[in-house]
């Protein structure tokens, strides 16, 4: 792969990124490699043809390769009062026994756990991992949805979680 030069540097990068809204995920995995979660911001859909989303890991984490083994992840979007879970899953808490024994959980067809309370899960099978850079982009799709109707997502800006209080009717105006 080429590597092209450029003049913004990774703080720079890392630094507008900071300013970008995103949802609070927890992505777990459980398979033959063990039983691994982390927190991600970096998650959108990809088609919805066939159902397919991407998560982005950092490559050197020591569970890249477990997940990547147990070919499965589950994304669960956070609500507010998932803050504690988002701090331990990002590495707040070191044990992967104490992170999960945290928060209840959903076994799920293919093995995975889902968040019980999540605003939605969505339990995928790893079709693709790629290497940029210095994260894995995992490309999964999508074998079994679960979901909620209320909840407010739990939001990361600035560095910061966020509470954006939604009002009725504001949509446009």
């Amino acid at each position: 792969m080429e590597t092209v030069e450029t003049d913004v540097s990774a703080v720079e990068f890392r630094n507008a990124m900071a300013r970008v809204c995103a949802p609070v995920n927890v992505v777990t995995t459980n398979g033959p490699a063990g039983r691994g979660g982390f927190t991600a911001t970096a998650m959108c859909s990809v088609t919805d043809q066939p159902p397919t989303l991407l998560v982005c890991m950092n490559a050197g984490s020591a569970q890249s390769a477990m997940f990547i083994e147990n070919r499965r992840f589950c994304v669960n979007v956070l609500t507010q009062e998932h803050r504690d879970l988002a701090s331990l899953f990002a590495g707040g808490e070191k044990s992967m026994e104490a992170r999960y024994a945290a928060a209840d959980w959903v076994d799920l067809k293919s093995g995975n756990k889902a968040l019980a309370d999540a605003i939605v899960s969505c339990d995928c099978r790893l079709v693709d991992a790629r290497l940029v850079g210095t994260h894995n982009i995992f490309i999964g799709e999508v074998d079994e949805i679960r979901s909620r109707r209320d909840g407010h997502a739990l939001l990361y800006f600035d560095r910061n979680f966020v509470h954006v209080p939604t009002q009725a009717g504001s949509f446009g105006g």
